[in-house]
C-alpha cells in the first residue's frame, strides 16, 4: 500500500473515531437563535433549547447520537429566566454521554442574574439618607417581576460584591448588652449616628459561637442610651429558645457581636447599597474608580441556576459539565423567615431546650432541633456518573454545588469556587425536615445514600461570606466519599466537615477518605472550629496526609483559644487520623466513640506529605484565582494560653 493510501486510510479512520465519540454536536452562541438548526454555522441561542434538541435526538433514537452528544457553548453570558433542568431523559451511557462544554477560562457564563441599568446621580432629598451621603448616591429603578420589585440580598458592581448598607463599617461590630430569652428581645446601645425610628426591612446580624443569625427587626424601643429590639416570627422564637448556639454573654470575652443592616439611614460609605422595595429604587455609593455610567451592575434572580434531578429508579446518568462558569444565584429565605443556623449552614425550622433530657438514641440529650437546607446554585439529586470539571462557581448567595441525595460515582474535579455566600461544595443528606437532627440516618433503600462520589483538585476561596457558619466542603451522611487534593482558604469557619448526627449509633456512614487536602487561612470569624471536623460513627474512614495551617485570630470569638487543626466531635467513631501536618498538636476529641486511631499528626510529619497536599500539578493554574488574607488580618502562629 502506497504512503498516500495509508495516509488517506488513517485520516478516514480518525474521522470515523472522532465521529463515533461525538457524533452529534449542538452549538449555542449569544448571537444565535433558537429557530436555528444548532450547527456551528447556525447556533442556538439558549442552552435549554440545546438540551431539548438533544433530548429529542435520544427519544427518536437518532443514529447521530450513537457516540454521544456534545453541546458546545460559545463564550458569552447566558442569563436564565428559569433554572436549567437536567432530567433522566437527558441521560447518556458510558459510551454515549451528554457533555455540556464551554469555552476555556470560564468565558461561557450561565447566569441567574439580572442587570440594572439607567443609573443617575441622586439629586433629590430622600427620607432617612444620612447627611454625609448626600451628593454621593446614585439611583436606578429596581428590576420588576410583574408589578413588584425584585427582592435581592446581593449586588455586584463589575462582579465585585457591594455591601448591604450597615450601621457599622465592616469589619467593625458592636456588642449586645443582653438577651431576654423569655420575652424574645435583645438590648443594645442606641447608635449615636443612626436613626432607629424607621425599621421597615431592617435586620440584625449576630455572631454566636460557631454560627450567626440574621433576624428581621419588628420594632425598636429606645430608652435613654439603650434600645430594645424585637423580631418577627419564626426566628424570634427559635433564636430565643434554642441553646446551641445561643447569644453569648460573657464578662471575660465580651457578649455576642452584631451589626444592623438594610436601612436607608445606614447608607453612608462607598461600596454600600440599599434596595427600597416600596418605591422600587436601588441606591448605591460608588467606590473609587467605579463609573456608574458604564459599570455592569448585576443582582441575582434565580435560586437554582441548574437542577440535575432524577428519581431513585431512574437517575440521571452520564451527563458532564466542562468549562462552564455558573454565576449570580440568590437565596431569599432569610428575607422571608429570618435565618437561625444550627451548624454548617443547616438552618433551624424548630428548636428548643428539653425540660426533661433524653431521647431514645441519646439519654443525656437536652435539646432538639429540626433543620432545613439552604438553596444551591447547582443542585444534583439521584444522579450517577455525572461530572463537573474545569467549571467556575462564582458570585453566589448560598451554596455553590450541592449533591443532595441519591448520587453515586459522580466527580467534582478541577473547579474554582470563589465568592460563595454559603458552603462551596455540599454533599449527602443531613437531616430531612421531619427528622430530628440527632437521629442517625439509615434508610431502607440504600440508593438514597450519596455513595462513592469524588471531590478532587478544587480550589475554594472566599466562601461563607454571607453565612459565616458554613464550611468550605460539607459532607453529611455519605458513604465511600473521596475528598482529596482540594485547597480551601479564606473561609469564616471550618475547612472540611464530614458527618452529622452527634451520635455513636450505627448509620450509613463508612469508608470515607479525606486525603491530601490543603486547608489554610480559615476560621476568619467563627471558632469552635477546625481545618477538618467530623461527627458520628464512620467505620473504615481515614483522614490522612492533609495540611492544615494558618488559622485567623477571629476578632469576636466566644472563646479565643477554642480553635483546632483537627477536631473529632461528638460520636466520632472508627475513624483513623494519621500523617496530617499542622504547626502544632492542637486537636480536640470531644465525646468520641470507640475505634478511633490517631497516629503521627503534627509538625513532625514528613516533608513530602506537606509538599504534595493540595492541588496536583495539572490543576495548579487555579491558584492564580486564589484570595489569601486580602485584609492582612492576624494569624495564630502559636498556641496562646494566656487568655
Amino acid at each position: 500500500m502506497s504512503f498516500s493510501r495509508i495516509f488517506i486510510f488513517v485520516l478516514l479512520l480518525n474521522l470515523l473515531l472522532t465521529n463515533s465519540i461525538f457524533a452529534a454536536e449542538i452549538w449555542v452562541a449569544s448571537n444565535g437563535s433558537d429557530k436555528n438548526s444548532g450547527t456551528q454555522q447556525q447556533p442556538l441561542l439558549t442552552v435549554a433549547m440545546a438540551l431539548r434538541k438533544a433530548r429529542e435526538l435520544r427519544r427518536l433514537n437518532d443514529p447521530s447520537v450513537k457516540g454521544g452528544i456534545h453541546i458546545r457553548i460559545e463564550k458569552g453570558v447566558y442569563q436564565l429566566s428559569e433554572p436549567l433542568f437536567i432530567r433522566p431523559e437527558d441521560s447518556g451511557t458510558v459510551d454515549n454521554p451528554t457533555i455540556i462544554e464551554g469555552a476555556a477560562d470560564g468565558q461561557s457564563v450561565i447566569s441567574g442574574g439580572i442587570n440594572i441599568t439607567g443609573w443617575h446621580k441622586l439629586t433629590s432629598n430622600i427620607l432617612g439618607l444620612p447627611e454625609e451621603a448626600k451628593g454621593k448616591v446614585w439611583e436606578a429603578d429596581a428590576p420588576l417581576i410583574g408589578n413588584e420589585a425584585l427582592l435581592f440580598r446581593q449586588l455586584w458592581i463589575n462582579n465585585n460584591k457591594a455591601i448591604r448598607a450597615r450601621e457599622t463599617d465592616a469589619p467593625v461590630m458592636n456588642r449586645i448588652l443582653s438577651w431576654d430569652h423569655q420575652n424574645q428581645t435583645c438590648w443594645i446601645l442606641k447608635p449615636k449616628s443612626s436613626d432607629l425610628t424607621h425599621v421597615k426591612g431592617m435586620e440584625m446580624f449576630i455572631h454566636q459561637w460557631w454560627a450567626i443569625a440574621m433576624l428581621r427587626i419588628k420594632s425598636v424601643e429606645v430608652q435613654g442610651d439603650s434600645a430594645k429590639l424585637s423580631f418577627y416570627q419564626p426566628e424570634s422564637r427559635i433564636q430565643s429558645e434554642h441553646p446551641w448556639p445561643a447569644p453569648w454573654i460573657s464578662k471575660k470575652t465580651g457578649n455576642s457581636a452584631f451589626y444592623l443592616n438594610n436601612a436607608m439611614q445606614f447608607l453612608n460609605q462607598p461600596g454600600e447599597w440599599y434596595l427600597d422595595t416600596e418605591h422600587r429604587k436601588v441606591y448605591y455609593i460608588p467606590r473609587p474608580g467605579e463609573d456608574m455610567n458604564t459599570a455592569e451592575v448585576t443582582v441575582p434572580y434565580l435560586e437554582n441556576i441548574v437542577k440535575v434531578e432524577g428519581t431513585i429508579d431512574h437517575p440521571v446518568s452520564y451527563v458532564s459539565f466542562k468549562n462552564i462558569s455558573f454565576q449570580h444565584s440568590t437565596w431569599l429565605y432569610p428575607s422571608k423567615a429570618g435565618l437561625v443556623p444550627h451548624q454548617a449552614g443547616m438552618y433551624m425550622l424548630d428548636a428548643y431546650k428539653l425540660k426533661i433530657p433524653g431521647t431514645p438514641d441519646k439519654k443525656g440529650l437536652e435539646n432538639q432541633a429540626w433543620v432545613g437546607r439552604p438553596a444551591a446554585a447547582v443542585e444534583v439529586s439521584f444522579a450517577e456518573h455525572t461530572t463537573f470539571e474545569g467549571c467556575r462557581f462564582e458570585h453566589m448567595a448560598s451554596t455553590g454545588l450541592d449533591h443532595k441525595r441519591g448520587t453515586h460515582d459522580n466527580q467534582v474535579n478541577g473547579n474554582l469556587f470563589k465568592d460563595i455566600g454559603g458552603t462551596a461544595i455540599l454533599t449527602g443528606v443531613y437531616s430531612d425536615e421531619a427528622v430530628e437532627v440527632h437521629l442517625p440516618y439509615n434508610p431502607t433503600d440504600k440508593r438514597e445514600v450519596c455513595t462513592n462520589d469524588r471531590i478532587e483538585n478544587n480550589l475554594i476561596t472566599d466562601a461563607t461570606n454571607e453565612d459565616w457558619g458554613c464550611v468550605g466542603i460539607g459532607a453529611g451522611y455519605v458513604k465511600g466519599i473521596t475528598i482529596a487534593h482540594n485547597e480551601v482558604c479564606d473561609v469564616n469557619y471550618t475547612g472540611i466537615s464530614v458527618g452529622w448526627g452527634w451520635t455513636k449509633t450505627a448509620n450509613i456512614m463508612s469508608d470515607n477518605h479525606i486525603t491530601a487536602n490543603k486547608i489554610h487561612h480559615y476560621a476568619r470569624n467563627m471558632y469552635d472550629v477546625a481545618g477538618i471536623y467530623t461527627l458520628s460513627a464512620q467505620p473504615g474512614s481515614v483522614i490522612s496526609n492533609n495540611v492544615v495551617d494558618s488559622i485567623y485570630k477571629a476578632p469576636y470569638a466566644h472563646d479565643p483559644v477554642h480553635w483546632f487543626y483537627l477536631y473529632c466531635d461528638e460520636g466520632s467513631s472508627y475513624i483513623t487520623v494519621k500523617n496530617n501536618w499542622c504547626p502544632a498538636e492542637k486537636f480536640l476529641q470531644n465525646a468520641n466513640g470507640p475505634g478511633d486511631v490517631w497516629e503521627n499528626n503534627g509538625p513532625q510529619v514528613a516533608a513530602n506529605i506537606k509538599n504534595t497536599a493540595g492541588l496536583e500539578a495539572p490543576y495548579q493554574y487555579l491558584l492564580k484565582y486564589r484570595s489569601v488574607n486580602p485584609d492582612n488580618r492576624p494569624i495564630n502562629h502559636k498556641i496562646d494560653t494566656s487568655k
